[in-house]
């Protein structure tokens, strides 16, 4: 175990070790994420002290990391690990990978907090970390989930729990705009200097490495935002001191995927305004590429050569969001169709959208068309409540499957590998949690068996593709999610 962030200087961190939680208990682990690190469950089961933090591993330096940000695109300040703390990062076959405990007790960022994370959002957090793993998009890992019954004020008592996450870095946008903001252009430099040195070195030959650095976070910024577009994902709380440098999925809170389709759908009950809206994500996507842009702009230089990195966004958001939806609709990206497709595409959604048509199972069932006739269309036409508006549209859909030659089986088989049958819906967490807290992690652990297989049909799991039940519609998620 080594630690690179602990070579930094001292203003970057504190180093302090966690406090321990009485009794614990192993909830689950998740055996992919184990093998990357070359451990086994059983050797992670094995280590259950240290999974929970009351034992720091041999050559560990636990520290919690200070960064800033904006909340709700409001400066909050300083902000930093208030519940997490970094112990070291490993070699993988992926290169170096950080380890965090999530909820290891107070550190010196904590402000108003306790330092804790409690059981119902560790599990959500394990889960969504290695479904999206599993559905390809860009995200940080979860390696395990431990439980204390030493109990912590939400909005009721809860009981304690840890997440060790896995990342290559969990440093983030907020982590610059701190020095910027402190008018601290050395300890900026040496931040990216760091990340440019050790995540992204192909970019030092570049005229100007900081604005290639701010280019290709943009890029993978737009990119992952495309993914979540794509599979329906709202993230809840899109802040900058929740957005990585590298592009990944981080700080699983109160998330969601899409149900019925709205796309002012808002996930987060915090979130009155609707600031991190499904429909909004992208262009707050943009919003905190221009706050690093911001941050960055000392050593960049020049205001242009700052918007001209900032200008990446649009077009690679346009782009991968293009190939996304070509791939879900099982259609060929050809130059000829593109702004018919796109008239397609918005056409779909509106339709879904008047109907509040199932997200994800509207694309699944969506390769069960057949280009030639409405055979195939029952279980998809079954989801709407205008018939003859979704007729109207499945045959502009069928058009343009013939207008290429569409082969039916084999455009089945690449769109089942596009369009996952299985998402992490609120409802199936809250199953998994409730049954959790009694002590009873066997549904934890069959819905991470499903979710590692998101493209699958596993018709012995059927249940868990069906539509939720009517009172998965009462369930709320808030920033204490």
């Amino acid at each position: 175990m080594d630690n690179s962030f602990a070579s930094l200087p001292p203003a970057f961190y504190t180093r302090l070790m966690p406090t321990p939680l009485p009794a614990p208990y192993l909830v689950a682990v998740s055996a992919p994420a184990a093998e990357l690190v070359g451990l086994t469950p059983q050797q992670l089961a094995d280590s259950l002290d240290v999974l929970i933090g009351n034992v720091a591993p041999d050559r560990a330096l636990p520290l919690a990391a200070v960064y800033s940000g904006h909340q709700f695109g409001v400066w909050a300040g300083q902000l930093g690990d208030g519940r997490a703390m970094l112990f070291g990062d490993v070699a993988t076959t992926q290169g170096p990978m950080e380890l965090q405990w999530k909820g290891a007790g107070l550190t010196p960022y904590s402000r108003m907090g306790d330092g804790r994370a409690v059981l119902r959002s560790s599990i959500r957090e394990f889960l969504c970390s290695e479904a999206m793993h599993a559905l390809g998009v860009p995200t940080s890992r979860a390696l395990s989930v431990a439980g204390s019954d030493q109990g912590v004020m939400r909005e009721t008592v809860e009981t304690s729990a840890v997440v060790v996450r896995m990342a290559q870095s969990f440093v983030r946008f907020g982590s610059f705009e701190h020095w910027f903001y402190r008018n601290k252009n050395d300890e900026l430099k040496i931040l990216a200097d760091y990340v440019i040195e050790r995540f992204y070195p192909e970019l030092l030959g570049a005229d100007n490495p900081y604005q290639a650095l701010l280019a290709e976070v943009t890029r993978r910024t737009a990119h992952m935002i495309a993914h979540w577009q794509a599979v329906g994902f709202m993230h809840g709380v899109m802040n900058t001191d929740n957005m990585s440098i590298l592009g990944l999925t981080l700080d699983y809170g109160p998330f969601g995927f899409m149900e019925a389709f709205d796309a002012q759908h808002i996930c987060n009950h915090t979130d009155q305004q609707g600031r991190y809206s499904y429909a909004n994500q992208p262009q707050v996507g943009h919003w905190n590429c221009y706050a690093l842009g911001q941050a960055l702009l000392p050593l960049i230089g020049e205001v242009e050569a700052t918007e001209a990195a900032l200008a990446v966004y649009q077009p690679e958001f346009a782009a991968r969001m293009d190939e996304l939806l070509h791939a879900k609709l099982g259609l060929s990206l050809l130059d000829q169709h593109l702004d018919a497709d796109r008239a397609l595409f918005d056409a779909m959604f509106a339709l879904m959208q008047a109907n509040s048509v199932d997200f994800t199972l509207f694309f699944r069932r969506l390769s069960g068309m057949r280009a030639a006739d409405a055979g195939g269309d029952e279980p998809l036409r079954d989801l709407f409540l205008d018939r003859p508006a979704f007729d109207a549209w499945a045959e502009q859909y069928r058009a343009r499957l013939r207008a290429e030659n569409s082969d039916d089986a084999t455009r089945r088989l690449a769109m089942n590998q596009t369009n996952p049958k299985y998402v992490l819906r609120n409802y199936l967490a809250q199953v998994a949690i409730e049954k959790a807290q009694n002590k009873d992690f066997t549904e934890v652990a069959r819905l991470l068996t499903v979710l590692q297989r998101p493209y699958d049909e596993q018709p012995e799991h059927e249940h868990y593709a069906a539509l939720p039940p009517d009172w998965a519609s009462h369930l709320e998620v808030s920033c204490s999610s």
